[in-house]
C-alpha cells in the first residue's frame, strides 16, 4: 500500500515578502545617509560611525549588525570592540564616488517610490496615478525636471539601473553590420559610452532634453568620448529621431501609454534605413506573464508614477510593431530581470 507524503507549508515566503520592507528601508537608508561611502574608505568602529553620522546610540548596533546579517557589511568583533566594513558588492555598487555605483536607483526610491506606493490599493481601484489621486503633487517627469537635484537623482538611478546591461548589450549584439547608433533619451550618455568602447568603429549620439544634455556631455568628455558620442538636444515628442544605423530606447517605451508607444516605435521606424534595427531595452515582461516579477511590479510602478504607462511582453511589442513594418523580432538576455528587443526594419 502506497503512503502519501503530504506536502509540508509553511507561511515563511509569505513572511519573507510580506515584510520585505523591513531590510529594504534598512539598506536604503544606509545607502542615503552614505554608510557604504564613508567604509569605503576605511574600516570604522560602531562608535566612528556614530560619531561620523550622527546616530543615537540606542539602536546603532541592530541597525549595523542587521546589516551584516543582510550581507551588505562585514564585522570582526562585538558591540563596543566590533570594526566594520563593506561586503564586497557594497564596495563595488554601493560608493558613491565610484562609477560603479548603482544606490541611485536606491535614493530615488526612498525618496519618492516608497511613499507613493502607499497609494498601491488606490491605484488599482480607479486606475489613476500618485499625482491624479494627489492634486498637489506634480507628476513624475515634471517633478524630476523641477530642480537641478532630482534631475540628477533620477539621471544617477536610471544610470546605475542599467549599467550593466548597457555592458552586456555593447558587448553581445552584433554592431559588425552598422556604424551609427541613436540612443533616444540617453539620459547621462552612459549606453552610446558602453557601445564605442565596446566597438570603436561605432559612432553614437545620446539624445535627450536640453535639461539633461549638459550631464551626458560631461560624463562623455570625462571618458574621453567625445570625438566618437555627441549629444544632441530635443524632444522625442515633438521632434523626428536623428537618423542612424541602430536606434536603442532604454526605460524609455514603458513610460508612455499604447498610442505614445505606437509613435514613438513609428518615429525610429522612420529614422532607420532598410535592415536597421530598433533595440528597446526594458524588464520585458515573459509571454506567459508568470516569471518576471520584477517586470510585473515595475508595470505597478507604472500605474502609481504615470498616467498611462506600463510594461510589456515581447509578444504586446510585436503586436505594436509589426504594424508598422517591423519584421524579425527577437529578444535576447541582459541581466537580471531586464532583456533587449531587437526589431529590424
Amino acid at each position: 500500500m502506497e503512503t502519501m507524503v503530504e506536502k509540508q507549508v509553511d507561511p515563511s515566503k509569505i513572511m519573507q515578502i510580506g515584510m520585505g520592507f523591513w531590510a529594504s528601508k534598512t539598506l536604503i537608508t544606509g545607502v542615503n545617509m552614505g554608510l557604504f561611502t564613508l567604509l569605503a574608505k576605511e574600516k570604522l568602529s560602531a562608535r566612528d560611525l556614530s560619531k561620523q553620522l550622527k546616530l543615537h546610540k540606542r539602536s546603532l548596533y541592530d541597525f549595523l549588525d542587521a546589516l551584516v546579517a543582510l550581507g551588505f557589511l562585514k564585522r570582526s568583533g562585538l558591540r563596543e570592540t566590533a570594526i566594520y566594513s563593506n561586503s564586497e558588492e557594497a564596495n563595488i555598487f554601493l560608493d558613491k564616488e565610484k562609477p560603479s555605483y548603482c544606490g541611485g536607483i536606491l535614493e530615488l526610491a526612498n525618496n519618492r517610490l516608497y511613499p507613493n506606493w502607499n497609494y498601491l490599493e488606490d491605484g488599482l481601484k480607479t486606475g489613476l496615478s500618485y499625482d491624479q489621486l494627489n492634486p498637489e503633487s506634480k507628476p513624475l517627469f515634471e517633478d524630476v525636471y523641477s530642480s537641478s537635484e532630482k534631475l540628477n537623482e533620477f539621471l544617477r538611478a536610471m544610470g546605475g539601473l542599467q549599467m550593466g546591461n548597457f555592458i552586456a548589450l555593447s558587448n553581445r549584439f552584433d554592431f559588425s553590420k552598422h556604424n551609427t547608433l541613436c540612443d533616444i533619451g540617453g539620459a547621462g550618455g552612459y549606453l552610446s559610452a558602453q557601445v564605442v568602447m565596446n566597438n570603436n568603429h561605432m559612432n553614437c549620439i545620446s539624445f535627450d532634453l536640453p535639461q539633461v544634455t549638459p550631464v551626458a556631455t560631461k560624463n562623455i568628455e570625462s571618458m574621453g568620448l567625445n570625438d566618437k558620442v555627441a549629444t544632441q538636444s530635443g524632444d522625442f515628442f515633438k521632434e523626428e529621431f536623428p537618423n542612424a544605423d541602430v536606434i536603442t530606447m532604454g526605460n524609455i517605451l514603458h513610460d508612455w501609454g499604447t498610442e505614445d508607444k505606437k509613435m514613438l516605435i513609428q518615429k525610429a521606424y522612420d529614422a532607420l534605413p532598410y535592415d536597421g534595427a530598433l533595440i528597446v531595452i526594458e524588464n520585458i515582461i515573459d509571454d506567459n506573464r508568470s516569471e518576471n516579477a520584477f517586470g510585473l511590479l515595475m508595470s505597478l510602478n507604472m500605474l502609481i508614477e504615470t498616467s498611462e504607462g506600463y510594461d510589456f511582453s515581447k509578444a504586446d511589442f510585436e503586436v505594436l510593431a509589426g504594424v508598422i513594418g517591423f519584421k524579425d523580432i527577437s529578444i535576447m538576455h541582459l541581466t537580471g530581470p531586464t532583456s533587449a528587443i531587437i526589431a529590424i526594419k
